[in-house]
C-alpha cells in the first residue's frame, strides 16, 4: 500500500494526469493500482486479464477528469482519475473579474489575473488569485502557457487587451475560451481575427456573448453564468436548462468527449 500512496503523492506533486484503480467486487475484492497518464501501471497489481480494457478505460476518463465504477466479467473496478488543476486565465482586472477569480478558485481552478493597469491589478484585489501579471498582453504573453488545461476568460473590449491572449488560445488547444463584449463587438472581433489568419471554425471556438443566459446583472451574477458555463463545457454532463423541466437523474454522469 506504501507504493500506492507514494506513486500518487508523486503524481499529485508533478501535477500529472493518473489514475487509481480499485477492486471493489470479485474474487480479488481491495486490488489497488495507479497508472501514469499513458496508462501504465507505476504501483500495485490488477488482474492480468482485466489490465489492457481497465487501461483503455482509464485513459478515456482520464481526457475528462471523470470517475466511474464498470464493470469487467467477474471483477467491479472504481477508476479515480488524478487532475492537476485547470488553469484559469482571466484578462481584465474589472469588477466581474474580481467575482470570477474568487469564485472560480473556490471551484479549483488556478487563477491568473492581468490587467495592464497596476492600480487594479493587485493581489489585495484579488486575494484569491494564483498569480496577478501587470502588463499589456504583447508584452507578458511569454508568461503564459495555453494547453489543454488552460481556460481563457477575456473581460477587455479593447483590441490591444483582448486580441493577443485570444489568438494565442485559438492557436492552442485551449479547452475553453469566453470573451465579454455584445453581438456587436463580437462581430468587430471577429472581423480582426480574420485578419488575423483565423478561419470562421477557429473563430466559432470562443464563446461570445460569454456565459449563460440566467439574466444575470451583477457582477457576481455574471460571474455564476461565465463559470455555469466552463462547468457544462468542462463536463459535458448538462443541458444548461433548468432541472425542474428536466427528467431522469439529476446528476448525471458525465459524457464522454473523446
Amino acid at each position: 500500500m506504501s507504493a500506492v500512496l507514494g506513486a500518487i503523492e508523486r503524481i499529485l506533486d508533478a501535477e500529472e494526469f493518473g489514475s487509481v484503480i480499485t477492486v471493489v467486487g470479485g474474487p480479488v475484492i481491495g486490488a489497488k493500482a495507479v497508472l501514469d497518464s499513458e496508462g501504465v501501471v507505476v504501483a500495485g497489481s490488477l488482474p492480468q486479464k482485466i489490465v489492457e480494457d481497465v487501461t483503455e478505460d482509464a485513459r478515456s476518463l482520464m481526457s475528462n477528469e471523470q470517475h466511474r465504477n464498470l464493470e469487467y466479467g467477474e471483477h467491479s473496478v472504481f477508476i479515480e482519475t488524478l487532475a492537476p488543476p485547470p488553469d484559469l486565465l482571466v484578462f481584465g482586472a474589472v469588477h466581474i473579474g474580481q467575482a470570477v477569480c474568487s469564485f472560480g478558485a473556490g471551484m479549483g481552478y488556478r487563477v491568473t489575473v492581468v490587467d495592464s493597469r497596476p492600480a487594479f491589478a493587485t493581489e489585495e484585489r484579488f486575494p484569491d488569485a494564483h498569480r496577478v501579471i501587470v502588463g499589456w498582453p504583447d508584452d507578458i504573453m511569454d508568461q503564459l502557457h495555453f494547453d489543454r488545461r488552460t481556460w481563457v476568460v477575456v473581460l477587455s473590449h479593447d483590441p490591444r487587451h483582448e486580441t493577443p491572449p485570444l489568438a494565442a488560445a485559438l492557436k492552442a488547444d485551449t479547452r475553453y475560451i469566453g470573451a465579454m463584449g455584445s453581438r456587436r463587438t463580437h462581430r468587430q472581433r471577429v472581423e480582426r481575427l480574420e485578419k488575423l489568419g483565423f478561419t470562421e471554425t477557429d473563430i466559432a471556438r470562443i464563446h461570445s456573448p460569454i456565459g449563460l443566459d440566467i439574466g444575470a446583472e451583477t457582477p457576481q451574477e455574471i460571474a455564476v453564468s461565465i463559470l455555469a458555463e466552463m462547468t457544462l463545457v468542462r463536463y459535458g454532463a448538462g443541458s444548461g436548462l433548468s432541472l425542474r423541466g428536466t427528467e431522469g437523474r439529476v446528476h448525471k454522469q458525465r459524457a464522454d468527449q473523446g
